[in-house]
């Protein structure tokens, strides 16, 4: 291909990605949480509810504050929040008063995704409105864990840059179809909840609990640097960044600061793991990291409770 035909490729390309972006933005929307703003969310198909991640509404809980969402034509709406989990970090929210022409946002097949493909993260970081970022999938599955298809706790990894204000925001693919659901940074890495995880809980009753076993504990997922790993073969844990007062793990002496490794007895495992056990319903052994030093933590029986 010629020079002056491969950038009139390019350029058709750009404009294309362009318009898609437009048309997109319409469908995410500022959730303010506890009286300010906290992050996005994207109108979901079907009944106009709108979709974020669980730990942008819990902010307003805490503070006593509700919930509204801004739209992208300027409208401030009151919301109530229908179903939210914290194991999956999303929450679903309804919009009340004039909710008509809500433009709901098409999803897409996240299993389909490829490493290398072209992916946008829409959402309102550091209050910038409608803010676009784009990169390439980096990754399938939780950073230094095993990529479990159609887990639930599986991640997509790309390098688009986030900051506070993209959670609960939408990654596209460049046929501007919902792909994730924006929830975290992973050193540079964002991670985002794939949209077939998302679409199967919002398609879900919303039954009392949601149906899972919960810690009571907010994480954030660390790596650790061959030198400094507790174990031979921890690569990675999960950090208790907070904990909900009398809940399970602080029942169970877990302490904010403290890196959970894996289940005893057993070598590094993923986010499902942890899950997968607690919904056994049995007791929990974890390995924990405190203060350099590794030591179990019993969990009773149920006494993980049941996700809120």
């Amino acid at each position: 291909m010629y020079r002056s035909e491969r950038e009139s490729a390019a350029r058709a390309a750009s404009s294309a990605g362009a318009e898609m972006v437009e048309e997109a933005r319409g469908s995410v929307v500022e959730v303010q949480s506890g009286g300010r703003g906290s992050g996005a969310g994207v109108i979901w198909p079907g009944e106009g509810l709108v979709l974020t991640n669980d730990h942008v509404v819990a902010g307003g809980r805490r503070r006593g504050g509700g919930t509204r969402v801004v739209l992208h034509d300027g409208r401030m709406l009151d919301a109530e929040v229908v179903k939210r989990s914290r194991t999956l970090d999303l929450a679903l929210l309804r919009p009340r008063g004039e909710t008509g022409g809500l433009p709901a946002a098409p999803v897409g097949d996240s299993d389909a995704l490829r490493v290398g493909e072209l992916v946008y993260a829409i959402g309102h970081p550091w209050g910038n409105p409608g803010t676009v970022t784009a990169g390439v999938v980096s990754g399938l599955g939780v950073p230094g864990g095993r990529s479990r298809r159609g887990s639930s706790t599986r991640y997509v990894r790309s390098d688009v840059a986030l900051a506070p204000g993209n959670s609960g925001g939408p990654l596209l693919n460049a046929a501007g179809e919902v792909v994730g659901i924006n929830a975290m940074i992973f050193g540079r890495t964002a991670l985002s909840i794939p949209s077939n995880a998302a679409a199967a809980w919002v398609g879900e009753p919303a039954a009392e609990g949601e149906g899972r076993s919960r810690l009571g504990v907010e994480v954030v997922p660390v790596e650790f640097p061959t030198s400094g790993r507790p174990e031979a073969g921890d690569a990675w844990g999960l950090a208790i960044s907070s904990l909900e007062e009398g809940g399970p793990a602080d029942a169970a002496g877990i302490l904010v600061g403290d890196v959970m490794l894996g289940l005893a007895g057993t070598g590094p495992q993923d986010v499902g793991s942890f899950q997968d056990a607690l919904d056994l319903g049995d007791a929990v052994s974890l390995r924990v990291m405190r203060g350099g030093e590794t030591l179990v933590v019993e969990v009773p029986p149920r006494a993980s409770g049941r996700a809120a």
